[in-house]
């Protein structure tokens, strides 16, 4: 018996919530399509799940241990507890993996379908549903609305999908510092915080020291001179706790200056743009209905400073345009940002509640 066909009696009584003491934790080394290496972590409790698969999708330049922080309930525990299999999957820009140049395409074609594949092989299961984050997100959703995922029934996605829309000073940033950076390096690392690589690192590391005074914590203002235009821009500090404060640190690293010109071109263009002649992602992935049977949650933090809530509705508006009957959905978050929808002290009261239902309905 598969696990979807096991009936939600299995589910164990008179226990306590799972921790992260309970994990049991094992990392499957996989081949993308194109060869490249990747993993999946697959994370069970102690008892047998009751539902289905369920794959955590990480964004770029961190990792699939995004989804385990250092809070006493994270959402990896609050999927198990509800009975899911749960897989994280470290695709091409994990930094758990070699440093390379990498696409959104890519990942569209070769990492998403390779380990939605595997998933499926590996529990019997003849569908899954998905968590993805950031560019987790928007290279899922490339590979979704492309017709590449037709497997996934469930995507609950976080921060940006289709169209991601920067702060005025993001955008003034991606603009004009894109292009003379490929000329100086091939990445861009919240690591250089404490690991330098080159005169051009200590150059941004002392533009940081100098112009972000948020925190003592350098890598966090690194990140917010990276990806945003907040103080900090992916998360609010009261949001959270000193652990997972200090956890950052190790948590951000390489993200390749090619996609940084992906993402320049999306937003000159007002949305979502393939940059490789990949035939099975369309010239204009807007240009019709999605091609996926999917149904799609799409959450935004109201206080999101690298990318505006607005991202998330634009692109809710255009499912529900194309097939109102599907029944997507859409989640604005108030008082949380980027990443702190998953790290937040509060999360599991006001975020992953959400979260679990749409993967229920």
């Amino acid at each position: 018996m598969s696990v979807q066909e096991m009936s939600h009696e299995s589910a164990p009584t008179g226990r306590r919530p799972v921790t992260r003491a309970d994990h049991r934790t094992e990392v499957v080394p996989l081949a993308a399509g194109d060869g490249t290496p990747i993993t999946l972590v697959h994370v069970r409790a102690p008892f047998e799940p009751w539902r289905g698969p369920v794959l955590l999708v990480h964004g770029s330049g961190v990792r699939a241990e995004l989804f385990r922080p250092p809070i006493p309930h994270t959402l990896v525990d609050g999927l198990l507890d509800e009975g899911w299999d749960v897989w994280m999957l470290n695709w091409r820009a994990s930094v758990d993996l070699e440093p390379m140049p990498w696409t959104l395409c890519d990942a569209a074609v070769h990492d998403h379908p390779a380990a939605v594949r595997h998933v499926l092989e590996a529990t019997g299961a003849t569908t899954l549903k998905a968590i993805v984050h950031c560019q987790g997100s928007t290279s899922f959703v490339m590979s979704a609305v492309s017709g590449l995922l037709p497997e996934v029934d469930t995507v609950v996605s976080n921060a940006v999908s289709l169209h991601p829309v920067l702060p005025l000073w993001s955008r003034a940033k991606i603009w004009s510092f894109t292009p003379i950076l490929q000329h100086l390096t091939p990445y861009l690392s919240p690591a250089w915080a404490y690991r330098s690589e080159g005169n051009f690192s200590k150059v941004v590391r002392r533009v940081v020291r100098t112009t972000h005074h948020e925190c003592d914590n350098l890598v966090c203002r690194m990140v917010s001179f990276t990806y945003g235009s907040g103080f900090p821009a992916l998360w609010s500090h009261k949001n959270l706790d000193a652990a997972t404060h200090e956890w950052i640190t190790g948590e951000f690293a390489d993200v390749p200056i090619s996609f940084f010109d992906q993402m320049r071109r999306s937003v000159a263009a007002g949305r979502l743009v393939k940059v490789h002649d990949y035939p099975q992602i369309p010239d204009d992935l807007l240009a019709g209905p999605p091609k996926t049977q999917a149904r799609f949650a799409f959450f935004a933090g109201a206080d999101n400073l690298c990318y505006l809530p607005e991202s998330q509705v634009r692109t809710h508006a255009f499912f529900a345009a194309q097939r109102p009957d599907k029944g997507d959905t859409l989640h604005v978050l108030p008082g949380y940002g980027h990443l702190d929808v998953f790290w937040g002290t509060r999360a599991r009261y006001d975020t992953f509640p959400l979260i679990l239902e749409e993967l229920k309905s």
